[in-house]
Order: structure tokens, then sequence, then C-alpha cells
């Protein structure tokens, strides 16, 4: 009969271990098969064969067989060979009593097994092999059955999980714009991607079981940089920062890092991801920007200084001329013949708006100067003082003005009341000659303008300042170049003025991190709109 087993080669092994009668394990209707000491099969009887569904075949010499037979837990979990009782019993050589596991037979029916292992030992009390006694637990059929069904929900989860990962994977190592990195607890690189060997230039040999401060400058390293990102992403959970970075041939890199903390399920640190990008060209590209923006901002100095320095020399020799002929007018005027007198008119009222240009151009040049300080300053003040030094055509034209309360802000006070007193003045300059001038001056707490938003300030709180009038206005194509030099709103006769007055008010408003706007109305008026933070 074959029972199984080499006669011979068993009961040499297992007289040994104290046995002696494996012709009655044979015969028991109780399932029964025996290990080795390396967890290996060497014996089993028909009952066991048949509860299994098959009969083990010899996978090795000295009748070793193949015992695998998927198992699970009765919760429905894939139960491995090294985490089964068996391997534990091995270990530690501790009997096992009522174990239960579900096992699943060829043809894919699962049963729930119960039974006993036991070491079997030498006499110098060393475990060289197990014994294994089961048998099928009856009337489980429906228990079984939803076992099954967890058991195949759990396979597909299990598979989904594994593509998932395989997914995830594939996408980390396939993407070649971002260097993704995965680093141990001290900042040991444990993995590469296609990203990192194009950005950093090293394979993947080179590189995995190094330190990621390699890819700092010296200088960096120096200062422990490296660590101080590791500590703050654990203080924290995450590091970001931008800078140079080497390459494997030295080539540097503007990399923009973020490092990561990855945890268990205490929540303790584990690792740390860390994801580059190489933003090499756009900071070239910035620094290319930054350094246009000094140039022509140097450029802008020294003109503005030139027109400075040009208008304040030109004040003197005007002076002499504005003295000479006053002189000649007042002293010999009703000698002169009446085209010589008209000459000499039209060259006094020329100096005298020659001399107004210079001024303006001076405070043009004034208004671009930030060497005045900010401070606390009340706009009711000011906007008294403006309405104050147009008193005398204010009264004279009947102006009806409105005001509201303005107020109390980091200013520089010499440069706002320059504003007020500029737009006030253009709206005194522009009545309508036909009906009273209404004038009204509001003041408002508001979002931020459209412009402010799209650069970034839409969180700001901002004050509009609004001086409006019903005079004469102006198309509103025109609005933006209002703002340029020698722009003038009109060029009628009666109308004096430089064009530098709105000009001058754009550098004041600038200064002040503002914005301003204008509206116009051909016939029915003007509206300027000062948008100011409110800190």
């Amino acid at each position: 009969m074959d029972r199984g087993f080499n006669t011979t080669i068993s009961n040499a092994f297992l007289t040994d271990a104290g046995i002696s009668q494996l012709d009655i394990l044979q015969l028991l209707p109780v399932a029964a098969c025996i290990y080795n000491a390396s967890g290996k099969m060497i014996f089993y009887n028909e009952a066991a064969a048949k509860l299994w569904g098959r009969r083990p075949t010899v996978i090795q010499a000295g009748d070793i067989y193949d015992a695998a037979s998927p198992c699970y837990t009765v919760e429905g979990i894939y139960l491995s060979h090294d985490a089964a009782t068996l391997a534990a019993l091995i270990k530690e050589g501790t009997p096992c009593d009522d174990w239960q596991v579900i096992l699943e037979r060829p043809d894919k029916s699962k049963i729930l097994l119960k039974g006993t292992l036991l070491p079997l030992k030498d006499k110098s009390g060393v475990t060289t092999a197990v014994l294994h006694c089961f048998q099928e637990v009856m009337g489980t059929t429906a228990a079984l059955r939803e076992i099954d069904e967890h058991i195949t929900r759990y396979t597909q989860l299990n598979e989904e999980l594994k593509r998932s990962e395989e997914r995830h994977h594939k996408l980390i190592e396939e993407v070649e714009d971002y260097a993704i990195l995965l680093l141990d607890k001290s900042g040991i690189i444990q993995n590469w991607n296609k990203g990192a060997e194009k950005i950093k230039g090293y394979r993947e040999s080179e590189i995995v079981g190094k330190h990621f401060s390699v890819f700092y400058l010296p200088e960096d390293r120096e200062r422990h940089l490296p660590e101080t990102m590791i500590a703050k992403a654990k203080e924290t959970g995450k590091a970001v920062q931008e800078g140079w970075r080497v390459r494997k041939d030295g080539s540097r890199f503007w990399g923009s890092i973020v490092i990561t903390a990855l945890h268990d399920a205490e929540h303790n640190v584990i690792g740390f991801s860390k994801v580059t990008r190489d933003l090499t060209e756009k900071k070239l590209w910035e620094d290319k920007i930054r350094q246009y923006a000094n140039e022509l901002e140097f450029q802008n100095k020294e003109l503005e200084q030139f027109a400075y320095a040009a208008a304040h020399d030109m004040k003197e020799p005007l002076r002499k001329i504005q003295f000479y002929n006053n002189y000649i007018f007042d002293n010999s005027g009703l000698q002169l013949p009446d085209k010589a007198r008209e000459y000499l008119t039209r060259s006094i009222s020329a100096a005298s708006r020659m001399r107004g240009l210079i001024d303006d151009l001076l405070t043009y040049s004034q208004a671009s100067s930030f060497s005045q300080e900010m401070v606390e300053t009340d706009l009711n003040v000011l906007i008294s003082e403006a309405i104050s030094s147009h008193h005398d055509i204010i009264e004279k034209n009947n102006v009806l003005i409105e005001v509201d309360q303005f107020p109390v802000m980091r200013v520089i006070p010499f440069q706002f009341a320059q504003l007020f007193d500029n737009l006030l003045g253009n709206a005194l300059k522009y009545r309508h000659p036909d009906r009273q001038l209404h004038i009204t001056i509001r003041a408002e707490k508001t979002a931020a303008p459209p412009e402010a938003r799209n650069a970034g300030f839409a969180e700001l709180c901002y004050y509009r300042f609004s001086i409006a009038d019903n005079g004469i206005g102006f198309e509103s194509d025109y609005a933006d170049k209002l703002f340029e030099l020698f722009q003038r709103l009109h060029s009628q006769p009666g109308v004096t003025g430089s064009g530098i007055g709105l000009a001058i008010c754009k550098k004041i408003v600038l200064n002040h991190h503002g914005l301003i706007k204008a509206y116009g109305n051909p016939g029915h008026g003007a509206r300027f709109d000062i948008y100011v933070p409110c800190e």
C-alpha cells in the first residue's frame, strides 16, 4: 500500500524523535502530517490527502512533499507560510491546541479546519519534527460562504492595491520634470527616478545609498542646510526652499525643493519624500528682468537728477531775464513803440510761463524721491489746506465743495498735500462756463481694485479717495495719457498749464504703492480715483 512516505528514511528520521508506529497514523480517520525542523512536510496520511483534495507531490529527494495550499485566517485574510502557526511552533517549540484555519482546495472550495500542533523533540529537548493533526469543522457552510465572499473581496482589493501601487511607482519612475526621491530618517537616498537622473545627472546605481547633501553647494553644507531642512520637515511636516544645487558634472541649477515627512500608523517619522524641480531658466529670466529693472531705475534717477539740476540751473538766468524785462517795461515802456512794447509784453509772459514750467519740473523730480519719511497724517488737514490755497478762486466763482471725513494714515505729508492741491486745482481750472461748479471729495474703504487683485494683492484693504466735478470733462479715450509728462486735459484759450501736474500726481500715488485712475465725460465732468493700501 502506498502510504505516502519512504518507510526506511522516515522511520530512521522519526525514531530519533520517539515515534515508531507510522502505520497507526496512516490508518487514523483523523488527518495527520509531519513536518521536519525546517518546516518541510515529510509525511501525510490518507485522511489528510482527502481533506486537502489533493495528494502532495515529492519536490525533493528524501520524500519532502509540496505542502503549498492557500490558507486564510478565520477573518478571511491570506496567511503566508512564514506567518502560519507552524512556523511559530518550530521557532519556539511550544504546542498549539485548537487552532483554526481556512483551507482552499484545488477546486477553489474552502473548508474550515481545526487541529493541534505538537513538537517532537529528541533526547536533548531540541524540536526535530512537528506532528500536525487536524479535522474539518462541520456545519460551517453558511459561515464559509460569507468568509469566501470576504476572501474574494479581500483578494480583489489586494489586486487593486497592487495595480494602484504599480501605477504609483510607474508614475514616479516615468516623471521627467521632477526629481522624486525617498530618503530614510537620516537623509540617505533610497530610490531614484528618471526625472532625478535628468535633473541631477546621476544614474541610480551611482547615487542610491548616499546622503542627499551631495546635491548642495559646499557653503550650504558648511552651514548645515541639508540637516536644517530635514529637521524642519520632521518638526513641521514640510520644508520648502529655493536655491542653487550641484549636478554630477559640477554645474549648478536653481531648484525648487519640497521635503515632506513620512509617518507610520503611530505617527513616527519613518523617512522623507523629496521633490525637486529645475527652475534654472525661470531664475535666469527673473535675474535678467531684475537687472533690466535696476538699470532702468538707475537711468530714471539719472534723468530725474539731470532734470532737477537743469531746471535749477535755468532758474537763475531766467530770473535775470524776468528782472530786466520788468525793469525795461516799468521804466521805459511808455517810450517804446507800440510793436516793441507788444513784443516786450509777450517776452514777460513767456518768461513767466517758463518759470512755472521749471517749478513744475522741480516738483516732478522731487516727487520721485523716497527720502521723505512716511508719518501718521490727518488727511483732513491736508484737504483743508488745499481748499484754503484756492480760496480766492473758490469764492469768486461761488464753487460748491462737499468733503467726506478722511482717515489718519501713514503718508509723505508734503507729497499728499501736493496731490490734493493739483487735483483740486484741475477741477477749478476746467470748470464749465455755464453752470455753478460742484466738487465732491470722497473717502471710503474698499476692496482691492482689479489691477491690484491681478498683481496678487487681493487680500489688502484699500482706501479710495475721489475728486469729482461737473466741469467740462474730457474724452475717456485719453484717460491713460493724462498722466504722461506734458499731456494736458485741454488746450483751449485762457486755460494755462504745463502738462506736468497729473504726472506728478501719478508719481506721488506710486510712491505710496497705490493706483490713480481718471474718468471723463465731455461737457459733464471728470472724476479722479486714488487707491492706496490702508497699511
